[in-house]
């Protein structure tokens, strides 16, 4: 897909996959084999305050080769699929610019597709209706919110579990401000791509039961490398509990055991079945929801890489116009 205007399409490479995948060590290795530039397209590796939990790639990795975008977002603030597409148009320019090829890696589904297929064309949203909106979700519950968004938005309300806070406060925060469900917003016309890109999207999908094994290991490396610290620092900011930064993996279920609602072992437990929850629903929307070019039946290893190198040349040497 190419953005708009005259400018000829340039290569941009597009790793997808669920979490614990190994994305961020294919992104390295094609960067270093490619010249190329990392950006990230993680919805929480964005955020600063979140290092350990969020799984950002390691000191080694990130002295290898140029990254971008990860800790770019203070946690008290709020990172959308729009305002990311943004930034993330300009860091593909300015590796263009510097002849290094762009590689955009992530499990992100909203942030994928709003690089390369666009958004819908939804206004602002002053965040004076979220605030109206958590308000009243505050006050009546999730499940009379849940029942209230249902008669602005039926669609979306019958797509969202009544658990789902986040995105039914968006739901309804569109609706107060705009007078028009979100659904309806979400059937308009895509804006297109920000750049003018040929894109090369990779897809990581390991088999379910090795990826899970994989989620578990790493939960109980990121507790032993200080994950209860970083939550203990992040909670101590007096966040807004609203903002998505408190809604990552592991920051619940820590903060629980912080709380002293739990010992540390049920906090553990609890953040590899978030985790691999997670997974289980970015590996369905992997399969059905993101168009690729080249599918990763494992786990990405060192023993992948010369026949995905070999399929990415041809990619590069093309000439799109």
């Amino acid at each position: 897909m190419t953005g708009s205007g005259s400018v000829a399409a340039r290569p941009v490479i597009v790793i997808a996959g669920p979490t614990a995948s190994g994305k961020s060590a294919l992104a390295v290795d094609l960067a270093v084999e490619f010249s190329g530039t990392v950006i990230n397209a993680d919805s929480m590796q964005v955020y600063d305050q979140l290092d350990i939990l969020s799984a950002r790639p390691s000191p080694a990795e990130l002295a290898r080769v140029p990254h971008r975008l990860y800790g770019s977002v203070d946690a008290s603030e709020s990172c959308s699929a729009g305002r990311w597409r943004q930034m993330a148009a300009v860091e593909i320019e300015a590796a263009w610019a510097v002849q290094r090829l762009p590689i955009v890696v992530g499990g992100t589904g909203l942030y994928l597709k709003a690089l390369t297929c666009g958004l819908s064309p939804i206004p602002d949203i002053a965040a004076e209706f979220r605030h109206q909106a958590t308000a009243l979700l505050e006050q009546l519950g999730e499940a009379a919110f849940h029942r209230e968004l249902a008669k602005r938005d039926p669609v979306m309300a019958a797509r969202l579990a009544t658990g789902d806070r986040q995105r039914l406060i968006r739901a309804f925060e569109v609706s107060l401000a705009t007078g028009r469900p979100l659904s309806d917003w979400q059937n308009e016309p895509l804006s297109g791509s920000p750049v003018a890109a040929r894109y090369c999207t990779l897809v990581v999908l390991p088999e379910r039961q090795k990826l899970y094994a994989g989620i578990d290991a790493r939960f109980e490396q990121m507790v032993d490398g200080g994950a209860v610290e970083e939550v203990r620092n992040l909670l101590a900011l007096n966040l807004d509990p609203a903002l998505p930064v408190l809604k990552a993996l592991g920051v619940p279920e820590l903060g629980r055991y912080l709380n002293g609602e739990c010992d540390l072992d049920h906090a553990i437990a609890d953040g590899q079945r978030a985790t691999r929850n997670f997974a289980k629903r970015q590996l369905t929307w992997l399969r059905h929801q993101l168009k690729n070019d080249l599918e990763i039946p494992a786990q990405y290893s060192e023993s992948l890489r010369a026949e995905i190198f070999s399929f990415i040349r041809p990619f590069l040497l093309t000439d799109c116009p």
